[in-house]
Parts: structure tokens; sequence; C-alpha cells
């Protein structure tokens, strides 16, 4: 491939973005194209399949499993793409729990945690105005097709595709769909760290994205109907700050909802941040105790050699290092055989 002119040139930016600032670009449109890509899969399901024609009605949505595999394959892809996109700069956390997670137990820097976050949630906030300005008209003609205007407080399908909420038989609860969004999270760090642990059979460089789609696909299927399963608090307070803006109003934020049928909710909003927040930790942690702390101590043992593997280290990698620094002392160790 010929080489490309930076658009910046070669001034003195190129140094600036070689650090945090590029790293905060790449956060900001890895999570853009994820909710770009993630709330249009269910725009697409509520109000533009509906209102194209394309449905029983103009008001006929989540017809059984047929539009809910649709949004899950949709938001499998939609975190396979922001992956990829921004995976080579800063590791593509988008998520600011999986960010404080790798704080925690990754060493990823404690001071890049809060712009981190930020950039997240302006980026989702970014993508979801991408789905509201290309769905504006769909959404109306939903709405009025159904007659619930925004600012109504009863436009919830509408609302759904930006910021999640939930089910009817928690009947307003907290505990259920929090413990829904600790499980759903603590599964989704599992998946990402061992997908990306070269120390295990991680999947190689260019596929851990689409594994990592695949494992939101995974949670979505199994345990999406609860709350939504927004896994991520960028993804859900991003946009849900964008219909409060855009006139879905107390729906929104704070979260309450009420049918006058009997379900209701209130004060909803945090538990999609908090919830994955507390997941995350959870699952890193479970990771390694039961997996990071084996592979450790196997390798420590295999190769004898003292203080911390990294995970971008395969065995192989060790093995090669130990073998040019300790050749001697290696080749001793291998002729006693396992120890037992």
């Amino acid at each position: 491939m010929a080489d490309i002119t930076p658009l910046r040139g070669e001034g003195r930016t190129v140094g600036r973005i070689t650090g945090l600032y590029g790293e905060l670009l790449s956060e900001f449109l890895g999570t853009l194209v994820i909710l770009a890509f993630g709330d249009g899969v269910v725009g697409m399901a509520v109000a533009a399949l509906p209102g194209s024609g394309r449905a029983a009605s103009p008001t006929t949505i989540f017809m059984a499993s047929g539009d809910w595999l649709l949004i899950t394959w949709g938001w499998a892809m939609a975190v396979a793409f922001g992956v990829w996109v921004a995976g080579g700069v800063s590791g593509a956390h988008l998520n600011p729990a999986i960010t404080l997670a790798f704080a925690v137990r990754r060493k990823f820097s404690w001071r890049k945690v809060v712009p981190y976050w930020i950039a997240q949630v302006a980026g989702a906030f970014v993508g979801a105005a991408i789905v509201l300005m290309v769905y504006n008209s769909a959404i109306n003609a939903f709405n009025l097709a159904s007659h619930t205007p925004r600012g109504s407080g009863k436009a919830l399908d509408t609302f759904s595709i930006f910021a999640t909420f939930p089910a009817p038989y928690f009947h307003g609860s907290i505990p259920g769909p929090l413990i829904d969004q600790v499980v759903g999270t603590a599964f989704l760090l599992i998946f990402v760290v061992a997908l990306t642990d070269l120390r295990n059979s991680a999947v190689g460089s260019g596929l851990a994205p689409f594994g990592i789609g695949l494992a939101v696909a995974a949670i979505g299927m199994s345990y999406g109907a609860n709350a939504g399963y927004a896994i991520n608090p960028a993804r859900d307070f991003g946009p849900r700050l964008l219909a409060y803006i855009a006139g879905w109003g107390k729906t929104a934020l704070p979260g309450d909802y009420s049918s006058g049928t009997g379900w209701s909710f209130s004060g909803y909003f945090w538990i999609p941040i908090v919830g994955p927040i507390i997941g995350a930790i959870v699952g890193v942690v479970i990771y390694d105790l039961f997996i990071g702390d084996v592979l450790h101590a196997r390798l420590k043992k295999s190769q004898d050699t003292e203080g911390p593997i990294p995970e971008s280290r395969t065995a192989s990698a060790v093995e090669s290092e130990l073998s040019v620094r300790y050749k001697p002392d290696l080749r001793a160790a291998r002729s006693r055989g396992p120890e037992v």
C-alpha cells in the first residue's frame, strides 16, 4: 500500500495525537460506531420496518424471536466493527465498565479512566444522534400511528431505540434489573479477557473483535429481555441523554414510566450505569480466580521464571525469551522432567 499523507500534516499535532488525545479520539469514534449501528438496528426493527410497509401494520414490532434475533445480531456486528475501528489505537474499551475493570485488574492507567469515560459517553451520544437524524421521520410516523407523542410519557416503544428499561414482570423493583446487569456484564468481561489473554487459547488479534461481538450476541440472546442488556454505561447513558433532549422527557431521565395498566418503573437511569460497573469488576476478578491465576502458575512452573507473565505474551514467547537468557539452566530444568 502506498504511503498515506496524514491529514494533519507533519506538524506539532502529530506528537500530540500519539498519546492520550489520540486514544480518546479512538474511544470516541469506536463507541460512536457501536451506537450508530446498535441503536440503528433497533430503529430498524421498531420504527423503520413497520413504517415502511414491511410489517403487518405501522405499529407491529417484536414479532416473537425474529426481531429479537435481528437486534442481537445487529448489536453483535456493531460491537465487532467498533472494536475493529478503535482497537489498534486505544485497545477499544468502548465501555466505561471495561475501562474501570482494566484499571482494577489489568494495570490500565487510573489517570486515563475519567477521560476515557467522557470520550465513550460523547461517542455514544453522537452515535445515537446519527440514528435520530436518519430515522426521525420513521420515529414520528410510529408515534403518530400509536398515539404516543414523544413528550407524553407513553412513547416507550420509540424510546427503546435509544436506551433500556426493565421488563413488566419486575413490577418496577430494583433488585431484578440490577442483578441482570451485574450478571450480563460479568460474563462480558469474562469473555473479553479470555478472548484477549494470549496465555489462554485466545483468538488471533484480527478475530478478537468478532469474538467479542459474538459474546454480546450470546448475552443478548440469553439475558436480553430482562432489561435490554445495556452492559455498558456509555451505551445507555449517552443515548438516554440524547432522548431526553430530543423530547422523550422523564421516560429518559430520570427514567420514569407508567402504562396505566400496572406496568411502571421510576428513576431507572442509574441501574444500567451501576450494574455494569459492579459486574465488570466481578467478571474480571472471577476470570483471574478461576483461569488467569491457573495459567500464570502453569507458565511459571513450566518456564521456571519469576515475576508476573503478561497476558500479551504466549507460553512460546516466554520460553523463547528464557532460552536465550538462561539457555543452559532451562535445558537442565527440562532434563529433570516435571515435578510432581
